[in-house]
């Protein structure tokens, strides 16, 4: 956490009583990225993740990174067939509250995937797991896996 953040809390009775709170920045917004690496056994656990966490934390930044077999999370028709949960809808949902989804075109490019074969909702970067890198450590996303 943040020296600013820690510090909000109890600067803010004193700016107010001087009349400075107007001078303040405002607080960034928690930003996370989840990161997916097999759609089997990660799919269906990420996306109720994902919902929970923005049920209680609306305003969260949130991008989903898919690379290797994460990538099917992502493609047109895809499913959780162990226990029969289709997952456009669920990213559709998600995608409504704000969440983007990102597509590895390194793993595109080794199974021979075109874009027209993912949900319209994907997005395409060039390495998953260079976004991934980019993400934590210049935007300072937080790093989950599901």
């Amino acid at each position: 956490m943040s020296l600013r953040r820690l510090l909000a809390p109890l600067l803010l009775p004193v700016l107010l009583l001087f009349g400075a709170a107007a001078s303040m920045p405002a607080l960034a917004q928690d930003k996370v990225v989840y990161h997916i690496d097999n759609a089997a056994e990660q799919g269906t656990k990420a996306l109720r993740n994902i919902r929970n966490h923005l049920d209680v934390a609306p305003k969260t930044e949130i991008r989903v990174v898919t690379h290797a077999e994460g990538v099917d999370l992502l493609l047109e028709g895809a499913q959780d067939k162990k226990n029969n949960i289709d997952y456009g809808p669920l990213i559709s949902d998600l995608k409504g509250r704000g969440v983007r989804f990102e597509v590895c075109e390194i793993t595109m490019k080794r199974r021979n995937l075109t874009r027209d074969q993912f949900v319209m909702e994907a997005e395409f970067t060039q390495s998953g797991v260079v976004r991934i890198t980019e993400l934590q450590a210049r935007d300072r996303y937080a790093y989950i896996k599901p």
